[in-house]
């Protein structure tokens, strides 16, 4: 039975649901951008898997958990998945897919630059890359998942070092997704009240992982014991691509490469 950390957020858990369906609006947003042969770089279990693999002709998937790839292996025969801790892409080759979507994977990254560097090498000439990551304008507290966090201007000024066309939008939403994540922002203030000696940016992140687990669990069960419908009835639908990054509660950066190889 799998256990569902907060970082990884469920669609199992009717608590996670606005940040599940956070995390899936980035999946639909993404599907006029795919085609051809698509790579996903950290794939998780497998949440946009149904959605972009009938508009690709071949899906690969990576990611670093090998139980995740086992399973997922066996839910989708037909798409191929490999077990890789990255970056670099080891045994993937340059220039082999028309389009790469990460979601929620650059933040852990210790060597961003890398990452962005491997993304732009395995594209084809022409293709797309999508990528996503937490708004740092709108992040409630330390997460000691992350290595970092961004603005949108930290991540578009990495981007257009890399790749010539970057196109920042982001992920919001409607007022039932604002008026959740102030209800959010509420309820986690109360909790950081007690950290007086601001530990959460002095400690090391591995001795913060524990506590951080066990109040955001416990804060995502209130706000569902507390407002019930308003965390449950929160779809996909009720989240918006921005033109405007600074609007996402998530940044979604659209890379082009160029047309010949740079």
């Amino acid at each position: 039975m799998a256990t569902y950390t907060t970082e990884i957020a469920s669609d199992k858990l009717v608590s996670d649901n606005p940040i599940h369906q956070r995390l899936l609006k980035a999946y639909i947003a993404a599907k006029p951008f795919v085609k051809g042969k698509l790579l996903e770089i950290g794939c998780g279990e497998g949440r946009g898997v149904e959605i972009l693999m009938p508009l690709v002709d071949e899906y690969l998937g990576l990611d670093k958990i090998e139980e995740v790839i086992d399973t997922l292996k066996k839910k989708f025969p037909h798409a191929k998945f490999r077990q890789a801790v990255i970056p670099p892409f080891s045994e993937i080759e340059d220039n082999s897919f028309d389009s790469i979507v990460s979601f929620q994977v650059i933040e852990h990254i210790k060597n961003d630059r890398l990452f962005m560097e491997e993304i732009h090498r395995v594209l084809k000439p022409s293709g797309t890359a999508i990528i996503s990551t937490p708004n740092i304008r709108y992040t409630l507290s330390r997460n000691p998942w992350h290595i970092r966090e961004y603005t949108a201007k930290q991540l578009e000024d990495l981007c257009k070092t890399i790749f010539k066309k970057v196109q920042p939008m982001g992920i919001g939403g409607n007022a039932k997704v604002w008026e959740y994540h102030e209800a959010n922002r509420k309820s986690v203030n109360k909790i950081m009240r007690f950290d007086i000696l601001n530990l959460q940016h002095k400690l090391p992140a591995k001795v913060l992982r524990w506590p951080y687990e066990v109040l955001n669990r416990f804060n995502r069960n209130k706000l569902h014991k507390q407002q019930g419908s308003a965390v449950t009835d929160i779809t996909f639908g009720d989240y918006t691509l921005e033109e405007n990054p600074d609007k996402g509660l998530d940044l979604f950066f659209v890379l082009e490469k160029n047309s010949k190889s740079e």
